[in-house]
């Protein structure tokens, strides 16, 4: 008996371990999100949305190929069969944002993307037709507070760029959960699961690009010269996709959706500050409140996550 609840013991301590590495993972992630916004604008002031994503990915998957095409080749048929439709959301979720990022402030496009915190639980109690928790509801009310709060700090009112933000949020919510659905109970590689994604949005991208290329505002691949329009593409490429896009696919796999959603919901707030300190942007004390109430959101909903496991 004593035995089975020292097992028991190290077992609980070996999980709560392992929880806090992913929680610590995805906490960098929400931070280095956080900075993307600011960075991608900086980016797009040289280059249209489609030859940008293009480029983006492409390089990533280039900087990544070589690391995961051993893994890859050992399972080609089921990482492809996995990799390919969550490369197809991947693929509207940046064409949403991007296009989204382009026509709204970056602080904006943290905050409205943060509502896949509320979708999330939504999205995967369907999927795995289960009800997620009236404490996790809560928490995922309390942080779309929060974001309202941010996003209406001037009597602000939706443009197009706002609308295409909840609709990278929705996509979100459903990338997650789809690759939790895909995935679950198949020993696949996340790196290579990784790169397959990015390959498939680059092909997707570059696709669009040549055959409709002309019809969105005659968009082109022709390479800026700018440094700095390479400086913010290369941070994007390796620090905001390349590592980001294996922690998320990894540890998804290891924790629930509606987890990840909760921590990655601090990425407003990150956003805001980023967007604050590189872009000068203006933010307000209903601002500050609001950020402060999707932190106090996810740190509720991580602890009713913990009492369900």
């Amino acid at each position: 008996m004593r035995k089975a609840r020292d097992l028991k013991a190290q077992l609980q301590q070996s999980i709560f371990a392992h929880s806090a590495f992913a929680d610590l993972s995805l906490l960098l992630v929400a931070i280095v999100w956080g900075s993307s916004y600011s960075v991608a604008k900086t980016a797009l002031a040289y280059m249209p949305v489609l030859a940008f994503l293009f480029v983006r990915f492409a390089i990533t998957s280039a900087m990544m190929l070589p690391v995961t095409g051993r893994s890859l080749s050992r399972q080609p048929i089921a990482t492809l069969k996995a990799g390919i439709p969550l490369g197809l959301i991947l693929f509207f979720i940046f064409i949403c944002e991007t296009a989204g990022i382009a026509n709204t402030s970056a602080s904006n496009a943290a905050f409205l993307i943060s509502l896949c915190v509320v979708l999330t639980p939504i999205v995967e109690g369907t999927t795995f037709r289960r009800f997620p928790g009236w404490g996790i509801l809560g928490a995922a009310g309390l942080s779309c507070v929060g974001a309202g709060l941010l996003a209406l700090q001037s009597g602000y009112e939706l443009n197009v760029g706002d609308w295409l933000m909840l609709g990278a949020a929705l996509l979100r919510a459903c990338m997650v959960t789809a690759t939790k659905k895909i995935t679950e109970g198949k020993p696949l590689d996340s790196g290579a699961l990784t790169v397959v994604q990015l390959i498939t949005v680059s092909v997707l991208t570059g696709f669009v690009l040549t055959i409709f290329g002309g019809q969105f505002n005659g968009e082109s691949l022709v390479l800026p010269p700018q440094p700095i329009f390479w400086i913010a593409t290369l941070y994007l490429c390796a620090v905001c996709t390349l590592f980001p896009f294996y922690i998320q696919t990894h540890m998804v796999r290891k924790t629930t959706p509606t987890r990840v959603s909760l921590l990655m919901g601090t990425e407003p707030v990150f956003g805001a500050l980023f967007a604050v300190a590189l872009l000068s942007e203006e933010i307000s004390l209903q601002s500050y409140i609001g950020g402060a109430l999707i932190v106090i959101a996810t740190y509720i909903g991580i602890r009713q996550e913990n009492a369900r496991v």
